[in-house]
């Protein structure tokens, strides 16, 4: 019985260890009511469409500064090898995406160099919350700190 026992909680932890990342594929809408923005700037875009594929990892984000939309793309592998974005006001923005060690959040981390002759730094933090995903966004630069966290209702 003991062997039984011994046998069926190995198998548990072997199943456990493959734990499946979750797929943040599809369109994704601002939820100010459930986000923490900035209070004075926030830069949150209001949607999102993520197509994860294997190794494979884009998303398009719609952001609105000062009343005019703009759209930015990334493309990242899930592999922790560099990838290279163009930024704002055509940047070069060198990112690693990577899964954490229990396969539920997708980690970005981006630097990219700013007009002052400076580097930002951004990290953000995909995971799910229930139906929502949540982008934890953190990003230091000689202009200061920001922190903000996102939530988004798939659409």
């Amino acid at each position: 019985m003991k062997k039984i026992i011994f046998v069926l909680a190995a198998f548990a932890l072997t199943l456990s260890s493959f734990a499946q990342s979750p797929d943040f594929s599809g369109k994704w809408k601002l939820n100010t009511g459930k986000s923490k923005l900035g209070e004075q700037f926030s830069m949150a875009p209001v949607s999102i469409v993520i197509v994860q594929k294997g190794n494979d990892f884009s998303i398009e984000k719609v952001s609105d500064f000062g009343g005019q939309e703009f759209t930015v793309t990334e493309k990242y592998t899930l592999d922790g090898k560099e990838c290279l974005n163009t930024g704002w006001q055509d940047s070069q923005r060198k990112s690693t995406a990577v899964w954490s060690e229990d396969k539920k959040t997708l980690k970005v981390s981006s630097k990219l160099n700013i007009g002052d002759g400076g580097d930002m730094t951004i990290v953000e933090s995909y995971k799910m919350d229930g139906p929502n995903m949540v982008i934890e966004s953190s990003s230091s630069s000689s202009f200061g700190d920001m922190a903000e966290t996102m939530a988004y209702d798939k659409i």
